[in-house]
């Protein structure tokens, strides 16, 4: 065994690497870089005027009171299936995950006895009846930032009033239904 193999191989990419930089400052000289005035292929982009008439983007969840005289609560069921990972819906149940659903709406938030809410949660404050449970279905992360639910949110408007009126069916007695009044100052906002 050569006993310089070590050396010749480190003085072998040793000699790659210089030639390699020798290479690139004498491209640098024989083609040298120059800063255009100009593009040289200009592109023109024309600015379109936004019209005051183009809807935008809702900024949150569309209204649900006026759907949930209607909602379909069984169909929901189906839906929550995936929620029993993280909630239960039983009277009685035991904390997951995420807090008991049972008699949830218009209760205080954070206030499910033996959960541990994360700190937004339970100092965010205020109950929970159907304007803000139609926001935290719509985005959980968005209507309470540093919550720790992982639920991307339902997009659909009938989807959150079927799950909202399901909500309100898991109660020893039921929340009443919106007013024509709460209806009427929902759809205002």
């Amino acid at each position: 065994m050569d006993s310089l193999k070590f050396n010749k191989v480190f003085a072998g990419i040793l000699m790659a690497g210089l030639m390699a930089l020798t290479g690139i400052k004498v491209a640098e000289i024989l083609v040298p870089h120059k800063k255009l005035a100009s593009n040289a292929y200009p592109i023109e982009v024309t600015e379109v005027a936004s019209s005051s008439s183009a809807a935008e983007a809702p900024a949150g969840p569309e209204p649900v009171l006026a759907l949930l005289a209607n909602a379909d609560a069984a169909a929901s069921e189906k839906l929550a299936k995936k929620c029993t990972a993280c909630h239960v819906f039983e009277a009685g149940g035991k904390n997951k995950v995420g807090p008991v659903l049972w008699n949830i709406v218009n209760a205080d938030k954070g206030a499910v006895d033996g959960f541990g809410y994360s700190t937004a949660l339970a100092e965010f404050g205020g109950g929970w009846d159907y304007a803000a449970l139609n926001q935290f279905l719509y985005k959980p992360k968005a209507y309470i930032s540093g919550t720790k639910m992982n639920f991307a949110g339902l997009k659909k408007q009938k989807d959150r009033a079927n799950m909202i009126a399901y909500l309100r069916s898991l109660a020893d007695a039921p929340a009443a239904l919106p007013t024509d009044v709460e209806i009427a100052a929902e759809m205002a906002n």
